[in-house]
């Protein structure tokens, strides 16, 4: 039988990505076993996905159902039956072909109206197409010149100052908006803009593995672009939650890499974003006989940790 192994957060979404991969469309057609119950971790650290075992149920054969053999035995007893069944015979045969003569004339009727088309479509079809690319060119040159004259009309960038200070307004705006009581604190390190934000209320800005707080970064990220035409490298931590999942991360990796140098062999962490990646390689590359990588596709990337002896 065919079957795959799937990992996801859920037990559904592991089953709709495996039936997607086995082609089956009707949650009917498979057979579902849930080898591991998914389990939440700390801090979005230590937990574990969900694994099904999704098997293609075998198709049922449909029987068909024959013809029986009535026309066959009835048309032999009538055919016999003299001159009655003759004159059957002799009138079918007539109509059947006047059918064939009134239908070829008709094909004839229709294939000489076609061949007429095509003839003066073919007659106009140079002057079309002649058109059609001189359309095209025209097009192609009024987009060109416009994108032209939008860059020689794009101002320059704010300087990165001028962007934190968008930056700090629009979080702080924020913060109001939602009720929540914190200051709002920037600072520049190698052309890297830190968004500091403290206060007890504002963990509501956090969200489940700090989904809410990259949500805030990417809008913060949209305004300072639009209001200043461009936006620099941006980090942002909300009550200490970076430090602490930086801190979680390394604790995390490190007891990983004991398991896969014990069992010499490797293993994937759960999908991350870049800044937790760069944290768990970082830590990696300061442990012996492990070595780590990325895999996959963002937003679904995650870091493997291998077994490297040789190093």
């Amino acid at each position: 039988m065919e079957w795959v192994e799937v990992e996801s957060k859920t037990v559904d979404l592991a089953v709709e990505v495996a039936m997607s991969e086995l082609g089956v469309t009707d949650r009917a057609d498979v057979e579902v076993s849930v080898v591991q119950e998914p389990k939440p971790g700390f801090l979005g650290v230590g937990g574990r996905e969900a694994i099904v075992r999704v098997t293609k149920a075998p198709k049922k054969r449909k029987r068909r159902r024959g013809r029986g053999g009535r026309g066959g035995s009835g048309g032999g007893g009538k055919s016999g039956n003299g001159p009655a069944a003759g004159n059957g015979s002799g009138q079918s045969d007539a109509s059947a072909s006047s059918k064939q003569k009134s239908s070829s004339r008709q094909n004839q009727s229709k294939s000489k109206k076609q061949s007429q088309q095509g003839a003066s479509q073919k007659g106009r079809s140079p002057k079309t197409n002649g058109q059609s690319r001189r359309q095209e060119k025209q097009v192609s040159s009024s987009v060109n010149e416009q994108q032209s004259r939008e860059s020689d009309d794009r101002p320059e960038p704010a300087p990165i100052e001028e962007q934190a200070k968008v930056a700090a307004g629009f979080v702080d705006g924020l913060l109001d908006a939602f009720g929540l009581e914190g200051t709002v604190e920037t600072r520049i390190d190698d052309d890297i803009l830190y968004i500091d934000v403290q206060g007890e209320q504002t963990e509501a800005l956090i969200g489940p593995k700090g989904s809410v707080m990259q949500s805030v970064l990417e809008l913060t990220r949209t305004v300072v672009q639009r209001k200043t035409y461009g936006a620099p490298r941006m980090r942002i931590d909300v009550a200490g939650y970076g430090e602490r999942r930086r801190e979680a991360l390394k604790i995390y990796a490190g007891k990983l890499a004991e398991q896969v140098i014990e069992e010499q062999g490797e293993v994937m962490l759960e999908p991350m974003n870049a800044a937790d990646r760069k944290v768990v390689h970082d830590a990696i590359a300061e442990i012996d006989s492990v070595r780590s990588f990325s895999e996959g596709e963002d937003p679904r990337r995650a870091v493997v940790i291998s077994y490297d002896g040789d190093s």
